[in-house]
C-alpha cells in the first residue's frame, strides 16, 4: 500500500504539471470543473479500484499450499510387535521452490504497473472531455451573445423602415422581411439553447451529478498571439504507450515465474501412530510410533510449461506490434490536430478581415439608404453576411482550443 501511495503522489504532480497547460487558456470555473471532475468521475474511479485490486493480488502471490492434516482409525487394528495400532495423525505441508513466491510477487506487481497506467489515462480523457465541452458551451453561449446583437440590429432597421415608408422611400415588404429575418434568428437562438442544455449534460455526466445542474460559461476566450510553435511530439513515457511497456514487463516476469514453477516442490510432514499395549510383556510394549516424512513433487511431464513460454513470447511480439500500431495513430491525431489548430487560426483572421470589411460595406449601404440611392436587400445581404462572419470566428477560436485540448492530451 505504501508503494501504491508513492505512484499516487508521483501521479497527482504529473496531472498538475499537464492540467497547467490548459488551465493558463481558461477561466477558474474550468479548472473547477476539472477539479471536480477528477475527484467524482466513475471512469476515474472505476480505475483507481481495479489499481488497488492489482495491488491487493500481490499480497495473494504471498500464498504457500495448504498444510494438510490427517486422522484415521483402525477399524481392524493390525497388530505390531509391540501391540495393536489404535489411530493414526499425520500433518504435511508442501513448499514452492527457492524464489517461487518472490517471483509471484514481481509479476503480480509488473501487472499492477501496467494497470496504474489506466489510471493516468482515465485522467488525460477525463480533462480532454470535460475541457473540449467547455469550449463548446463558451461557443454556444458566444453564438447566442451574437444572434441577441443581431436582434438589436434589426429592431434599428425596422425604425428605419417604417421612417423611410413614411417619406415614401421604402414599402411594407422591407418590414416584412426584417420580421421574417428576426424570426430566423429567433428560431436559431432556440435551438442553441437546447443545444446548450444537451452539452451541459454531458459535463455533468463526467462530473458524475445530476444533469439539470446549470453551467454558467464566464470566461471570453480569444485566439492567443501567433507565435512560432515547434510542433510537439509523441513520447514513449505517454500512458497509453508507457502501458504496452508495462504489460511487455509483466510477461517477462511471468517468464521468471514459469521458470519457477517448472521447479520441484518440497514437503515436509509428519505421522504419528498410537499403539495400544499388549497382555503380555514384550520390550517397547505400547511404545508409539513418530515418524517423520520428506517428499518432493517433480512435474514430469511438463508439457504445459513449454506451451506457456512459447505463449509468452508470442504475447511479448503482440504488445512490440500493439505499441507502434498505437504510436502510429496517436501520431497521426496529433498531426490531424496541429493542421486543424492552424487551420483555425488563418480562418480566424480571414474572418476577422471580411468583418471588418462587411461593417464598412453596412455603414455605406445605412447613409445610401437614408438617401434612398439603395435597396433596402443590400442592407440586409450584408447585415447576414455579417453575422456569418461573427459566427464563423467563434467557431474558429473554439476548433482552436479544442485542437489544443487534444494535444495537451497527447504531448504532456
Amino acid at each position: 500500500m505504501s508503494k501504491y501511495l508513492t505512484q499516487t503522489r508521483r501521479f497527482s504532480m504529473l496531472c498538475l504539471c499537464f492540467l497547467g497547460v490548459i488551465f493558463r487558456l481558461q477561466a477558474q470555473d474550468l479548472q473547477g470543473l476539472i477539479q471536480l471532475g477528477l475527484a467524482q468521475n466513475t471512469s476515474v474511479e472505476q480505475a483507481d479500484l481495479q489499481y488497488k485490486l492489482a495491488v491487493e493480488k500481490v499480497n495473494e502471490a504471498q500464498d504457500i499450499p495448504n498444510t494438510e492434516f490427517g486422522l484415521g482409525y483402525f477399524v481392524i487394528e493390525p497388530e505390531t510387535r509391540t501391540g495393536p495400532q489404535v489411530f493414526k495423525a499425520s500433518i504435511s505441508q508442501m513448499l514452492p521452490w527457492f524464489g517461487s513466491i518472490t517471483a509471484r510477487e514481481n509479476y503480480a506487481s509488473s501487472l499492477a504497473d501496467a494497470q496504474y497506467e489506466s489510471i493516468a489515462i482515465a485522467h488525460r480523457k477525463l480533462v480532454m472531455s470535460i475541457s473540449q465541452n467547455y469550449y463548446e458551451l463558451w461557443s454556444n453561449a458566444s453564438e447566442q451573445r451574437v444572434l441577441q446583437e443581431q436582434l438589436g440590429i434589426l429592431e434599428r432597421y425596422q425604425t428605419l423602415a417604417l421612417t423611410s415608408i413614411e417619406v415614401g422611400q421604402a414599402s411594407a415588404v422591407d418590414v416584412l422581411k426584417l420580421q421574417m429575418r428576426e424570426n430566423e434568428i429567433l428560431e436559431k437562438i432556440e435551438i442553441l439553447k437546447q443545444d446548450y442544455l444537451a452539452v451541459q449534460t454531458l459535463i455533468n455526466m463526467d462530473l458524475n451529478r445530476e444533469k439539470l445542474i446549470a453551467i454558467t460559461v464566464t470566461s471570453d476566450l480569444e485566439m492567443p498571439a501567433e507565435t512560432s510553435l515547434e510542433l510537439d511530439e509523441i513520447t514513449n513515457l505517454h500512458p497509453e504507450l508507457l502501458q504496452y511497456d508495462k504489460l511487455y514487463e509483466s510477461v517477462e516476469q511471468s517468464d521468471q515465474l514459469l521458470a519457477k514453477e517448472r521447479a520441484p516442490m518440497i514437503g515436509f510432514g509428519l505421522d504419528y501412530i498410537a499403539i495400544e499395549k499388549r497382555q503380555e510383556y514384550v520390550p517397547d510394549n505400547g511404545k508409539d510410533i513418530l515418524m517423520p516424512m520428506v517428499t518432493v513433487s517433480i512435474p514430469i511431464f511438463n508439457s504445459k510449461y513449454k506451451s506457456k513460454s512459447v505463449q509468452n513470447r508470442i504475447q511479448k511480439e503482440t504488445y512490440k506490434i500493439q505499441k507502434a500500431d498505437k504510436k502510429n495513430n496517436l501520431i497521426s491525431i496529433l498531426d490531424a490536430a496541429e493542421k486543424s489548430r492552424a487551420s483555425a487560426r488563418i480562418s480566424y483572421k480571414t474572418q476577422t478581415d471580411n468583418l471588418e470589411q462587411a461593417k464598412y460595406a453596412q455603414d455605406i449601404l445605412l447613409k445610401s439608404y437614408e438617401t434612398g440611392l439603395i435597396d433596402f436587400n443590400d442592407v440586409l445581404d450584408i447585415q447576414e453576411l455579417q453575422l456569418k462572419y461573427e459566427i464563423s470566428r467563434i467557431e474558429a477560436i473554439r476548433s482552436y482550443y479544442k485542437q489544443q485540448t487534444i494535444i495537451n492530451y497527447l504531448t504532456n
